[in-house]
């Protein structure tokens, strides 16, 4: 009994125990300690939840390609990509005959949307960031209008995929994740705005799983860039400490050859 929420059983516990194995075996490797398996475990049951396959491969596999982003694809000892958004990408990308995402598979029920309403509310409240839920969400719906302005497509048909489940679980748990967004306030509304701005820009261009692929190319650049950022002011600090470091000794060193 799954009640539509997922795919089935087996295929999600198989995600988790993927996911669960590689963070495991990762971590070792890379850190030499056992890591901390919550993140494993979300990114896990996220897989078994956001995809749908007849088989049972694409769960491993998005899983362990999830848990491998984390630890191959850093910079500056910080993963970029969220990991359930990468995993995800990729097999819609690579795989999209064998692989789809959550649509519509949770039918025309409120009580689904009424779970993740009040969980994703108090882990949000909890982590201080419905600001980036209200931005991306107020985003969607003007350029939602934008959309049908071009396209000719009624308003509200241009605004119903928010109501999906999908995209309850898109705006709560993957556009809000601490590790892969920026530090600012502003700098994360700015992010969700420009998620926005691609998903319509792809969704013009009749990209089907528009807002994985714009998370996936708006998140990771603008923690490259944060990054970078942070790294020339460290850099530019320590060069003006080193200057006033200097300062004394040079006096210094002149005042003795004037003697």
């Amino acid at each position: 009994m799954t009640f539509g929420i997922l795919e089935s059983w087996t295929r999600t516990f198989l995600a988790i125990g993927a996911a669960i194995s590689c963070e495991i075996v990762l971590g070792r490797l890379m850190t030499g300690r056992l890591p901390h398996l919550a993140s494993a475990y979300i990114s896990g049951i996220s897989v078994g939840i956001l995809i749908r396959s007849p088989f049972f491969w694409p769960y491993a596999l998005c899983a362990t390609l999830s848990l491998m982003s984390k630890y191959v694809l850093r910079w500056h000892n910080r993963h970029l990509w969220n990991p359930s958004n990468f995993g995800v990408s990729a097999m819609l990308f690579l795989y999209p005959a064998a692989v789809a995402s959550l649509s519509i598979q949770w039918g025309n029920f409120l009580w689904p949307m009424l779970v993740v309403w009040c969980l994703g509310s108090i882990i949000i409240s909890r982590l201080k960031r419905f600001h980036i839920c209200l931005t991306y969400v107020l985003s969607f719906v003007v350029l939602s209008g934008v959309r049908s302005l071009i396209t000719g497509t009624p308003f509200l048909a241009s605004m119903s995929p928010l109501t999906g489940p999908m995209y309850q679980l898109f705006v709560f748990f993957m556009i809000t994740d601490p590790k892969t967004t920026v530090s600012s306030k502003r700098g994360q509304c700015l992010v969700a705005f420009l998620v926005a701005v691609a998903e319509m820009l792809l969704r013009l261009g009749q990209v089907i799983h528009a807002p994985y692929y714009a998370l996936f190319l708006v998140g990771p650049t603008a923690m490259a860039i944060e990054t970078a950022l942070k790294q020339r002011r460290t850099a530019l600090t320590d060069g003006r400490e080193n200057s006033v470091l200097a300062a004394p000794a040079a006096s210094e060193t002149a005042a003795t050859f004037t003697q």
